[in-house]
């Protein structure tokens, strides 16, 4: 697998975030608070990281949830997947939000989300006055049916 140099700052006693298991595509994030955060029914929070990270050009990380988080307690991030740019250089910061009824209580370090790098490219549009005709055409939003 290859593998993309990416320059990091951490705050002092902030872990690095890390694959979890060998063929893992997302690297865990953790939060970086002194004093847990209860966050109640439906309340969502931004969540600092203690990270700053310098993306290479051509390249972006998504911020995604931690499926367990999601399936066990209802919590999730808030714009997924969260697009960090190759230009951007302040602390990283997670929205997140609990989407169950009962309140969850974010605890200093616990993982909060996953990291996943991507490889991008930009678009350069051409104005035309029509588009080609596919057998779908303009049918979307469970035109399929189930």
């Amino acid at each position: 697998m290859e593998k993309v140099i990416v320059k990091i700052v951490r705050e002092n006693g902030v872990e690095l975030p890390k694959y979890e298991t060998a063929g893992a595509a997302g690297m865990d994030i953790r939060a970086n608070i002194v004093e847990p955060i209860v966050l109640g029914s439906l309340e969502r929070t931004l969540v600092p990281t203690g990270i700053k990270i310098a993306i290479p050009d051509g390249y972006e990380v998504q911020v995604r949830p931690r499926s367990g988080l999601a399936l066990k307690h209802g919590i999730t991030l808030l714009n997924t997947p969260g697009t960090i740019d190759s230009d951007y250089r302040g602390e990283l910061k997670i929205i997140i939000a609990n989407m169950s009824k009962d309140s969850y209580t974010i605890n200093p370090q616990e993982r909060i989300g996953q990291l996943v790098l991507n490889k991008v490219e930009q678009i350069e549009w051409e104005v035309v006055e029509t588009l080609d005709e596919t057998e779908r055409g303009a049918g979307g939003f469970g035109h399929t049916g189930k």
